[in-house]
C-alpha cells in the first residue's frame, strides 16, 4: 500500500537504515503488479511486494547486492517473465533500482486514491473495516463520538487513516469532499438516521453504505420520502450492505463483503 510503504520508508531513513527501493516503471502483458508498485529492501527486512515469486526474490537479491556495495546511482533492469524466470504469466516489467535517501524519497509521488470515505463508527464492525483499510490506498476519516471507541494511538499506525472525534459527528457530512463515499454504522439508529440524511440531501456522494436490515431500511426510506428527498437519491443507498453471496454476521465477515462493494466503485 503505496502511503504506508512511503511512511514505513520515511522511519528508515529517520533511523538511519540503508535500503534500496525497487519499483515497477513499465509493464507489458500479463504481470504480477502494474506500474507505479514499489518494494523497500533493507539488509533483514522488506516491505511491500512487486509481486511475489521468483521475479521478486532476484529483486530482492539485487537489491541487497547493491546496498552491500554501496551503490547510489538508480539502475533499471526489463525482465521478459517467461523467457527469464520462467513463470507463466508470460508479459514483461521494467524494475528500477534506488538508494533510500532524501533526494529519491522527494519524487515518490503518491497515486489517486482509490476512493474518499467518511466511514462513521468505530464499533466491531467500523474496526474491522479500517484493519482492511489500512493496506488499501484510500483517503479515511474514520469518526464516532467517543473517543475510548478507537484504538489506541500506539496500536494504530496508518497516516491515510484520520481518527475524528466529535459529538456533532453529523455536520462532518459537510467537510466531504465531492464524490466522496460515506459509511454510516454508529451505535444509534437516530444518529445513523441523521448522518444519512444529511448524506442524501448533499446528492453528490460516490456511495452511501447504510448497515442493518430491510426492515431499518424501509423505516428509514419512509422518513427521507417525508422529508421530500428525491425517491431517485433514495435508491442510491446501499443498505443492507455488502457484496451480494458472502453470508455472516461476524465484524470480519461484513468488513471484507463491504470493502469489496467499496471497491466496485467507479
Amino acid at each position: 500500500m503505496s502511503v504506508a510503504l512511503r511512511s514505513q520508508a520515511l522511519r528508515w531513513l529517520a533511523q538511519g537504515r540503508g535500503a534500496q527501493w525497487v519499483e515497477v516503471i513499465a509493464t507489458r502483458g500479463s504481470v504480477p503488479r502494474e506500474a507505479g508498485t514499489r518494494m523497500l529492501v533493507a539488509a533483514d527486512a522488506v516491505a511491500g511486494t512487486i509481486g511475489g515469486g521468483h521475479l521478486e526474490l532476484q529483486a530482492i537479491a539485487l537489491a541487497r547486492s547493491r546496498l552491500a556495495s554501496g551503490e547510489v546511482a538508480p539502475q533499471e533492469q526489463a525482465i521478459a517473465l517467461g523467457p527469464t524466470l520462467g513463470q507463466c504469466c508470460g508479459g514483461a516489467v521494467t524494475l528500477r533500482y534506488r538508494s533510500l535517501d532524501e533526494a529519491s524519497l522527494a519524487d515518490w509521488s503518491l497515486p489517486a486514491p482509490r476512493f474518499t470515505l467518511q466511514l462513521y463508527g468505530a464499533g466491531h464492525v467500523g474496526r474491522a473495516v479500517v484493519r482492511l483499510l489500512e493496506g488499501i490506498d484510500c483517503r479515511v476519516q474514520w469518526i464516532d463520538e467517543r473517543e475510548d471507541e478507537f484504538p489506541p494511538a500506539d496500536e494504530f499506525d496508518a497516516p491515510h487513516i484520520e481518527r475524528v472525534c466529535v459529538d456533532a459527528v453529523e455536520a462532518e457530512v459537510a467537510s466531504a469532499p465531492e464524490g466522496a463515499c460515506y459509511l454510516v454504522m454508529t451505535h444509534r439508529h437516530d444518529l445513523d438516521l441523521r448522518i444519512a440524511e444529511a448524506v442524501l440531501e448533499r446528492a453528490d456522494f460516490r456511495w452511501l453504505g447504510l448497515i442493518g436490515s430491510q426492515t431499518k431500511r424501509a423505516r428509514f426510506v419512509h422518513h427521507f420520502e417525508r422529508r421530500g428527498i428525491p425517491s431517485a437519491t433514495i435508491d442510491r443507498m446501499a443498505c443492507p450492505i455488502g457484496v451480494a453471496g458472502i453470508e455472516g454476521k461476524e465484524p470480519e465477515v461484513i468488513a471484507v463483503a463491504v470493502v469489496a462493494q467499496l471497491l466496485q466503485q467507479r
